[in-house]
């Protein structure tokens, strides 16, 4: 049965589900009526960082033009242009067992692709998700809703998963930032042109 997490709260998924070695992260939204003339492009990313919350390296930021790092640990399946359709918009996959020593955290962030250009916010962004579901079982472990609580911002650190005294843990985070991909690249340590 899954649990319905909200912001702030925390979870222990190895705990929860003993056994646990890879999960799948999904990720989901619906755009409210928007007559900008362009497409709502969101793209999910997973940033893993070290103790010190920065990642070390550009191969430890897996997205969209980088779908695998972490030694394959952290796997994400493809871009999702529009959105369209029901279920999980975009996933990205953790084997667990593989995730190098130096990650202790790993941080799922949703952007807005050219959302300055396009004019577009997660204001604008209805019934976002994250769940975290067994790969090997297919049983969802857990679901945070997001809520309508953001106006102008463009990217969202969604949920963390972290390692804790050889356990991994789920944090469910939802802030906003103001600067897309680039802020978030810059909270966690990265240099970006």
């Amino acid at each position: 049965m899954s649990i319905n997490l909200s912001k702030g709260q925390r979870i222990d998924l190895t705990k929860q589900e003993p056994g646990l070695e890879r999960v799948i992260i999904g990720l989901g939204w619906d755009t409210n009526k928007y007559s900008g003339g362009y497409d709502f492009d969101l793209d999910a990313s997973a940033f893993l960082a070290g103790e010190n919350g920065k990642v070390l390296n550009d191969k430890d930021f897996i997205f969209y033009n980088n779908l695998e790092g972490g030694n394959g640990s952290v796997i994400h399946t493809g871009d999702n242009r529009t959105g369209e359709g029901d279920g999980d918009d975009e996933e990205i996959k953790v084997n667990f067992k593989k995730v190098p020593d130096h990650v202790h955290t790993i941080g799922i962030t949703v952007t807005i692709h050219d959302a300055q250009v396009r004019r577009q916010n997660f204001g604008q962004v209805s019934n976002a998700y994250v769940r975290v579901v067994n790969e090997d079982t297919g049983n969802e472990i857990l679901r945070y809703n997001l809520g309508e609580e953001f106006s102008v911002e463009t990217a969202l650190v969604v949920c963390e998963l972290y390692r804790y005294n050889g356990e991994w843990k789920f944090k469910a985070v939802g802030s906003g930032f103001e600067g897309g991909l680039y802020a978030l690249c810059k909270n966690y340590g990265l240099q970006v042109d």
